[in-house]
């Protein structure tokens, strides 16, 4: 329990000026990572304006504690899994501020719930303990500008004193329990079987184990086989995910794909990786008409590989097709095969380089606009079709002579022979094709 600094007036005049708190105009309100109960309590308190600062915020601090410690980023549901306790963190704080809070306890059940992710992602406790000091100072800052908007020059002091007290005290209170939570996890996990055999295969990724025989033995999956690796994850993210789902969703993919032995690895909230293995998969397994239960879950499949080095970079290209597969400007479906995406993901490794060779290779036609758009795609259509204007057009549904009138006016905005420049104009078309707007030529350029 803890007492407000000065007099009931002082916790009076606090409440006043917290529920004019308001989101900041031009920045975009995202959605919360907190708790339904967290929000609905602390909107029955203060307000609904309030909270939605908070929400801003908690995403500033998630922004600079990934940007500050990267260990904690990584992708949408690392970044999800971060933001859940800085975010109740502020909405924490606002109540502890005012008049309201009184018995109310520093730590909340999401930034509790941080802690089990981190402890299994192999994130140290100094580098959680910096991340609190990091978030604490950026929000300490937020309260304190807006302090000085929303409260009368003559009252300002007093209120940033109540300010910077409550929140020194509300740090002091957080950090000793986060460490305590931390360190509670980290016994548990340590001790746990999923602890040992995270540790084994992350080993055997990295090359450091190379024990194939007693690896095998330790992780109950016969490394010697052939393997295809999957990861798996759910789009949109979901806040505070629990892999269950995706650990079904993993087992009866593998089963389709006619895997015999399996292994499932969560790797944090809303994140699995997995492997089947037989003695010989096909080129390219496929689950078939699989879908699974939830229409969220989304899956990235390798293509098989042999003994160690095949686990290994199944691995890879799942990881390499995922990522691809997010960069997608229209994915469809449910799963990303890296046999189908292997050219966009090699040639995508670096978006800005292929963002570039995009701009040079197609000049004008790389503008994002209508017009450009259907002469990209009748060359695209032309080109795969063997330079057919007849099949290009049955595959466009438009007539022969407009196939034959694009391909010859994108020739002369290119400036070239489409023929002259064969691979590159296709590789570039390929690109575009797959990730969008997002590699073409800015406004302006």
């Amino acid at each position: 329990m803890w007492d407000v600094p000065g007099n009931d007036a002082d916790a009076a005049d606090a409440d006043l000026w917290l529920q004019r708190l308001h989101p900041i105009p031009g920045v975009a309100i995202p959605e919360p990572a907190s708790r339904p109960t967290t929000v609905a309590d602390a909107v029955e308190r203060l307000g609904k304006g309030p909270v939605e600062w908070a929400y801003q915020v908690g995403y500033a601090m998630t922004e600079r504690i990934i940007a500050e410690i990267p260990d904690f980023g990584g992708g949408p549901e690392q970044f999800e899994s971060l933001r859940m306790g800085p975010e109740s963190s502020v909405i924490r704080s606002l109540i502890w501020i005012s008049s309201k809070g009184e018995g109310l306890p520093a730590i909340t059940e999401e930034a509790l719930r941080g802690d089990v992710d981190f402890v299994r992602r192999g994130i140290s406790l100094d580098k959680v303990l910096r991340g609190v000091r990091l978030g604490h100072a950026q929000m300490t800052k937020a309260f304190l500008d807006s302090c000085r908007e929303l409260v009368p020059e003559a009252e300002r002091v007093e209120q940033m004193q109540i300010i910077s007290e409550n929140l020194f005290r509300y740090i002091d209170d957080f950090s000793g329990e986060m460490a305590a939570t931390y360190l509670s996890e980290r016994e548990r996990w340590t001790v746990s079987a999923a602890a040992a055999k995270a540790e084994i295969i992350r080993h055997v990724l990295d090359g450091s184990r190379a024990d194939r025989a007693e690896a095998s033995r330790q992780l109950g999956y016969d490394l010697s086989r052939q393997h295809v690796a999957l990861t798996l994850w759910f789009d949109p993210v979901r806040n505070s995910a629990d892999t269950p789902e995706l650990e079904a969703a993993a087992m009866d993919a593998l089963a389709r794909m006619g895997a015999t032995k399996t292994l499932v690895m969560p790797v944090g909230g809303g994140r699995v990786w997995a492997w089947g293995s037989r003695a010989s998969f096909p080129a390219r397994p496929t689950a078939g008409d699989y879908r699974p239960a939830k229409a969220d879950v989304r899956v990235a499949v390798g293509t098989p590989g042999e003994d160690i080095a095949g686990f290994r970079r199944s691995h890879r290209e799942a990881k390499a097709a995922e990522q691809t597969f997010r960069m997608i400007s229209r994915p469809t479906g449910w799963d990303a095969y890296y046999a189908d995406l292997a050219i966009p993901s090699l040639l995508s490794a670096d978006m800005d380089a292929a963002k570039d060779f995009v701009v040079r290779e197609l000049g004008v036609l790389a503008k994002d606009n209508a017009n450009a758009a259907d002469l990209r795609s009748t060359v695209l259509c032309y080109l795969e079709e063997e330079s057919s204007p007849h099949a290009a057009a049955q595959r466009l549904f438009v007539s022969r002579n407009t196939v034959a009138y694009r391909v010859k006016r994108a020739s002369e905005l290119l400036g070239y022979d489409i023929a002259e420049r064969r691979f590159e104009l296709q590789t570039a078309l390929v690109l575009v094709d797959v990730f969008g707007s997002q590699i073409l030529a800015a406004e302006g350029q």
